[in-house]
């Protein structure tokens, strides 16, 4: 489970940082939205390669759904500022331990 984890952290910072790119950075944020994009499409396209990493590394679906839905409510707050980046990072963060002890209770998971 350790390597599992250590996976999901790599795959956090690489669907992060290359992975998003200034264009879906500022795609996602509907508190100031770029002209003509839907911000919805940027959350959700950034959450969902989020997702995948997690589904991939974990084997679930279950908790590839978790982490989209996880990764687009800690995202929207830090957005609006709501959150800090600091503790966005550590919510996600949080999360993939979260999906670690998840496997480690319950087993695999669809």
């Amino acid at each position: 489970m350790i390597e599992i984890f250590c996976l999901l952290l790599v795959g956090h910072a690489i669907a992060d940082y290359p992975l998003q790119g200034d264009f879906l950075s500022k795609a996602k944020n509907r508190a100031q939205p770029i002209a003509g994009v839907p911000w919805y499409q940027g959350l959700i396209a950034h959450s969902l390669i989020h997702a995948g990493f997690v589904g991939v590394l974990t084997g679930s679906i279950t908790l590839g759904a978790a982490e989209f839905v996880a990764h687009c409510l800690i995202d929207d707050a830090k957005c609006f500022g709501r959150i800090s980046y600091d503790t966005d990072q550590a919510l996600h963060v949080l999360c993939k331990v979260f999906w670690i002890l998840t496997l480690l209770l319950y087993g695999p998971l669809p």
